[in-house]
């Protein structure tokens, strides 16, 4: 039977013993994992992953997540601050009556 553990794993002993790092975890413990002395990852059920993500399915988080442009599909946060160089919401860029493209 797997102990119950309070303190961080070092990572060559979360290697060594995975069995038991994933057991607790399995049991609804969350494992916390350090790398040169800092918390690096936590280990949890998948139970509890889908619980802290909301029970999305990664593609609909994608979709639901992020900056979006006007008709709400997700663009990239490196795109975000973009903006187009000609504003179409603007009247003069609107075509008229008679046409588009037709002068005034």
């Amino acid at each position: 039977m797997a102990r119950r553990r309070k303190q961080p794993w070092q990572l060559q002993e979360a290697k060594a013993k995975f069995s038991e790092v994933f057991d607790l975890a399995t049991k609804g413990e969350p494992q916390i994992v350090t790398r040169h002395g800092k918390d690096a990852v936590v280990v949890v059920s998948r139970d509890q992953y889908n619980a802290l993500r909301g029970g999305r399915d990664p593609f609909i988080s994608f979709l639901l997540g992020g900056p979006k442009v006007p008709g709400g599909i997700p663009i990239s946060r490196e795109y975000a601050p973009y903006k187009p160089p000609v504003d179409f919401s603007d009247p003069e860029f609107r075509s008229d009556d008679k046409g588009a493209g037709t002068d005034k």
